[in-house]
């Protein structure tokens, strides 16, 4: 679930999303995947700033 989210790839979100709920996960545990996807992409942009920072120096 994360992974589709972090790609963003809106069939692989639709597959997962309808395979999870199938297998009895809950709405909280797919949003705490997806939030944890959201912490992926930005814990991405915030290691890849040091980039900016020194281009501008």
């Amino acid at each position: 679930m994360a992974v589709a989210h972090v790609t963003q790839c809106p069939y692989c979100i639709r597959s997962h999303t309808a395979q999870a709920v199938r297998k009895g996960a809950t709405q909280q545990e797919i949003m705490e995947a997806i939030w944890v996807a959201a912490e992926m992409r930005a814990g991405g942009a915030f290691a890849h700033s040091s980039i900016a920072l020194d281009e501008m120096d």
